[in-house]
């Protein structure tokens, strides 16, 4: 009896130890390649890219403003798992330096690059770049390339999935510029006017031809002043604009003020540093 439990003591630890190594290696054999990203936007554009191949997250959840998020001790756990971040770049995340100090071999991506940013031209950050280049649909395409890229470069074995998934999705932004050219059409150059709390707009104008209206550059330098509000007010009343609008993320209530003061419409929320609801998404004012 005695020899019989030496002798299966061998098989009685191969036994244990496969039975904890095989659940895990089992387990991390079907675990996607995970990705995560800054804000919602970016994460939009990387699940195109990544399709079935990997799983994206967002640090930010649906409604918050990416320029003053304070990460937490969770959003730390969440970065440290992935094989990658995404930002954006530009000044949009000003917290984003101090949590990436916290991370341990996680790369970091910058999406803009190889873009030209438009300068703020006001503010306390005038001089420095306006980070929302994503609002253009040209430049939205180097932010697919640069997401691409990273793709193929920390997860070669899905390469060509990537590369698919990546021109399919330019080829939807590319053809949504054109239908947005045709409604444009019988607009006046001085009708087009596009009027919101912050000043998110500025690469969308450049490509559509629109002249833009705002209280303050970025949120991070937000204020809605009454001097703000009654520049704005006086504004909309000269150039005869009709509509106002103001962003997902910060409340409505000085933009409500100028439509309230200067007698013209609110036309509602649209989305700039976040995505919304399935509803919101569909009501945004570019849809990729």
């Amino acid at each position: 009896m005695h020899v019989r439990v030496k002798q299966s003591l061998p098989v009685m630890i191969t036994g244990v130890i496969l039975a904890i190594v095989l659940p895990v290696m089992q387990a991390v054999a079907g675990e996607k390649f995970k990705v995560v990203t800054t804000f919602t936007v970016i994460a939009d554009i990387a699940r195109n890219v990544a399709g079935d191949a990997a799983a994206v997250e967002s640090i930010t959840k649906p409604g918050a403003d990416v320029h003053n998020y304070q990460p937490t001790s969770g959003d730390v756990r969440k970065a440290q798992a992935a094989r990658f971040i995404l930002r954006n770049g530009l000044g949009l995340e000003p917290w984003f330096e101090k949590f990436f100090r916290k991370l341990k071999k996680v790369p970091e991506i910058v999406v803009s690059k190889e873009i030209e940013p438009i300068n703020i031209t006001e503010g306390v950050y005038k001089g420095k770049p306006d980070p929302h280049a994503w609002m253009s649909p040209v430049t939205a395409l180097v932010y697919v390339d640069n997401i691409l890229n990273a793709f193929v470069k920390y997860d070669p074995g899905n390469a060509e999935t990537y590369r698919v998934n990546a021109e399919g999705y330019k080829q939807k932004i590319i053809g949504s510029i054109q239908p947005v050219w045709k409604e444009l059409a019988a607009v006046p150059l001085n009708k087009r006017w596009l009027v919101s709390g912050e000043g998110a707009f500025s690469y969308f104008a450049r490509d559509f031809d629109f002249r833009e209206l705002y209280l303050w550059p970025v949120n991070t330098d937000r204020k809605g002043t009454a001097r703000q509000v009654r520049k704005m007010v006086d504004a909309v009343r000269e150039n005869g604009i009709s509509v106002v609008f103001s962003e997902s993320t910060v409340s409505s209530k000085s933009i409500r003020q100028v439509a309230q003061e200067a007698g013209i419409k609110y036309g509602g929320v649209l989305y700039v540093d976040s995505l919304g609801g399935l509803t919101a998404w569909r009501r945004r004012i570019l849809i990729f």
